[in-house]
């Protein structure tokens, strides 16, 4: 058959099948979506359809295997929308869901890991299906509610803080970013956690802890003392306090100074600060609690 024949010619279903390669089932299936009209019909009623149609549907296969939906295939042939836009549409959409595809799967390599129990692998299946607003959401409602009502809210500099999570977890995250999602996501939901918080919170905002006597010397003395083995009641531990502290504090302002220390003295909460690095890929810090929880400790043990 020539050019010009070709260009005349009307196919019939079957036809068109021999010709693309399409099922007879999925040409007409297409055609009954209004997606592939017919150009005539013959004496008996069948469909017919000219060179136009052949070419319109191979268009409509390349789309339908790039995955475009139908109701985006139908605004492509009906000139409502280009290629370009819909496959700009799509692209978006694809990375969205290969990001997704890429949490759930540091996720699962987290659970085969840590050997979870059914009940945890429920929590991390469930966490790992959030969208990147809903992750944020989750600290958001912790941060509302643990900094309502005092100076400055939940917009206060320190509340900011707390909530600064990026954006999206990163396309392919570390087991360490994973676990940190899911440790922070358990840290917040505990009501225990979110009253400590709060207690702090409003502690600060009253202005219950305010400069100790006399500022601290550095609190590598005590982090030493602590992985020395020293005994914060112990004569040892008298002499490092006072490289710390004045000497002449007396009993009661030591006692002062151990109850400020200890309103903002919490492992958990330092280890949020801790998960939040993580997320935000910041250098890591060594943990001071510890120290902290020594030295008020000594300073109550001196009094």
């Amino acid at each position: 058959m020539n050019d010009r024949t070709d260009r005349t010619a009307l196919f019939s279903i079957g036809q068109l099948a021999r010709r693309t390669g399409l099922t007879v089932r999925t040409i007409r299936f297409w055609s009954d979506e209004g997606l592939l009209p017919p150009t005539a019909r013959s004496a008996g009623g069948y469909r017919l359809y000219d060179a136009a149609a052949v070419a319109r549907l191979e268009l409509l296969r390349s789309l339908r295997e790039l995955g475009i939906g139908l109701d985006d295939v139908r605004r492509i042939l009906d000139r409502q929308a280009t290629v370009t836009d819909v496959a700009r549409a799509h692209v978006r959409a694809l990375d969205a869901e290969i990001r997704t595809l890429r949490v759930r799967r540091a996720v699962l390599r987290s659970i085969t890991r840590r050997g979870s129990t059914t009940e945890e692998w429920r929590l991390m299946n469930d966490l790992a299906r959030l969208s990147a607003r809903e992750r944020q959401q989750i600290i958001d409602d912790f941060v509302t509610e643990v900094f309502a009502g005092l100076d400055g809210g939940p917009e206060s500099g320190i509340a900011q803080a707390m909530r600064a999570m990026p954006a999206e977890l990163p396309d392919e995250p570390t087991d360490e970013e994973v676990d940190a999602w899911l440790e922070l996501a358990e840290l917040v939901a505990d009501p225990d956690f979110r009253r400590r918080v709060r207690e702090m919170a409003v502690a600060g905002s009253a202005g219950e802890a305010g400069p100790p006597p006399e500022p601290l010397r550095s609190i590598e003395s005590a982090r030493a003392a602590l992985a020395a083995g020293v005994a914060p009641d112990s004569a040892q531990a008298r002499t490092v306090l006072d490289e710390m502290v004045d000497p002449a504090l007396s009993p009661e302002e030591r006692r002062r100074l151990a109850d400020d220390m200890a309103a903002f003295t919490d492992r958990r909460v330092e280890r949020y600060w801790q998960l939040i690095g993580v997320l935000n890929r910041r250098p890591p810090f060594p943990p001071a609690v510890p120290a902290v929880e020594w030295l008020i400790a000594a300073l109550r043990a001196a009094s």
